[in-house]
């Protein structure tokens, strides 16, 4: 077999094949073989119909078209393997020449991984927010938790802001009451902002037994959008009651006995809450600027898969889940749909280079991941998913999503480097030292890479469907 390899462009390749028709023998075996089971010819045995016969009832087109359809992908791998092509995706496949007895030409032109130069990185600056807990954040992250154990006792007055209602609700649209829309005995607290917009200014001043109606957009159910006429009716008013602020209450509330060392412990739970986002913040400013000091070429095709990608699983994941769809999405958002497309193709140009510039970074680097680290990020995806590490990680295998993983904990590991030889500097002029650098790291390259391992999952498809998947697929023959 001859093949030979023309850039088109700096991601994309035509490859031109030439095969000795003796090369084809194997599949053209292979080919008889298979019509042999298929069809039935009168004097013969099934599976036993000679070669020579075939030729004659069924015609050796059909014969050689599905010895091609069989030996293709073998050839195409053979030749991308001879031109250390790292290949993107299915190639379009053009047959030239078949000559029965004499030789088998094709072309197949496919995208690639663009060659990136990886620049000088060590002068990378970059500046972060300072570490910063006031007492004001103090106050509030213990007014939070003593929120918590707030208690209602019911009350014969007005209610009134903070207070606790028991409502029935009654909503019309046009005048007829919606089939989802009586609820009774809803808790509500005044102020909250966690019903229907309007009902705090209905129900204040409001005590138990009487009514109201106000006007309000409905957020949801079958009348979604619509403004219905809502009646309140205030059944029970509770005011809530907050624990006093002393040691009784930290001991109540913690595993601390006096209220001193609570607040100590809230400033150090914050100060490690605002060091994990500095290294965050860091990770994703430090990448920036590697990206606008790195040329990458984006393939066109795969550009046009990770923004499908991208909008696909924002309709149909993250909307469907809110009981949205993409129209309403933009009216909240306050955005055009132009200016929605444009958004979603400069989101996944920064995926698609953030990938590659970090997968080269971990060659040029020489990064490997050990089992220990694939465990531990394969933990936290666990906890961010909701599902349990065992759980997880079933499902990674099942889904044959552990090269993905590999290649997050690897592109993490690269970001790290990168930041690591940068300078960090906080708004106060102090150097940063950052600690959880790596895990931040594997965090802000798994973010912008998420919705789109394009790449990853071109070049899967591309392996997978080289050695499994059908044959006229995999060629387009």
């Amino acid at each position: 077999m001859k093949s030979a390899v023309e850039t088109l462009n700096p991601t994309r390749v035509r490859l031109t094949v030439e095969v000795p028709f003796e090369e084809l023998k194997d599949s053209l075996d292979a080919a008889y073989k298979k019509i042999n089971q298929q069809v039935t010819v009168k004097g013969f045995r099934k599976g036993k119909i000679p070669a020579r016969i075939i030729d004659q009832r069924f015609g050796r087109g059909a014969v050689l078209e599905e010895a091609v359809n069989d030996a293709l992908p073998k050839f195409y791998t053979e030749a991308v393997n001879e031109g250390e092509l790292n290949v993107l995706g299915q190639p379009d496949v053009d047959i030239k020449e078949l000559k029965d007895g004499e030789l088998l030409s094709f072309t197949a032109e496919v995208d690639v991984r663009p060659t990136i130069e990886i620049p000088d990185y060590t002068g990378i600056a970059v500046t972060v927010d300072a570490i910063e807990v006031s007492d004001e954040d103090i106050e509030k992250s213990v007014e939070q938790l003593r929120d918590r154990f707030a208690t209602t006792t019911p009350v014969e007055r007005a209610a009134a802001e903070g207070d606790v209602v028991t409502v029935d609700l009654e909503a019309k649209v046009d005048g007829e009451v919606l089939p989802d829309g009586v609820a009774n005995g809803v808790q509500y607290t005044i102020g909250s902002g966690e019903l229907l917009d309007g009902i705090d200014e209905a129900v204040t001043g409001l005590e138990a037994g009487g009514e109201a109606t106000f006007t309000s957009e409905l957020k949801g159910g079958t009348a979604e959008g619509k403004n219905a006429e809502v009646s309140v009716k205030v059944t029970q008013v509770a005011a809530r009651e907050l624990p006093a602020l002393d040691d009784e209450f930290a001991q109540m509330a913690s595993e601390f006995d006096t209220l001193e060392e609570l607040k100590a412990d809230s400033r150090k739970r914050l100060e490690s809450t605002k060091q994990y986002d500095q290294a965050t913040q860091a990770q994703e400013r430090v990448l920036e600027e590697l990206l606008k000091l790195t040329e990458v070429p984006i393939p066109e095709k795969l550009l046009a898969e990770e923004i499908n990608t991208r909008k696909h699983n924002l309709e149909h994941h993250q909307l469907g889940q809110m009981g949205l769809d993409l129209a309403k999405y933009l009216e909240i958002q306050g955005k055009t749909e132009e200016e929605f497309e444009a958004e979603t193709k400069e989101q996944a140009v920064k995926g698609i280079k953030t990938q590659f510039v970090l997968d080269e970074l971990v060659n040029k680097e020489k990064l490997n991941v050990n089992q220990e680290e694939l465990t531990e990020h394969l933990m936290r995806r666990a906890q961010s998913s909701g599902m349990s590490p065992d759980q997880f990680a079933q499902a990674v295998v099942e889904g044959g999503q552990v090269p993905m993983l590999v290649g997050e904990v690897a592109r993490g590991k690269a970001l790290a480097v990168v930041v690591e030889a940068a300078t960090v500097t906080d708004t106060n002029g102090k150097t940063v030292d950052l600690e959880d650098e790596e895990e931040a790291a594997e965090a802000v390259a798994a973010a912008e890479a998420s919705e789109a391992p394009a790449a990853d999952q071109a070049e899967a498809a591309s392996d997978e469907k080289a050695e499994k998947a059908d044959k006229d697929e995999k060629t387009g023959a």
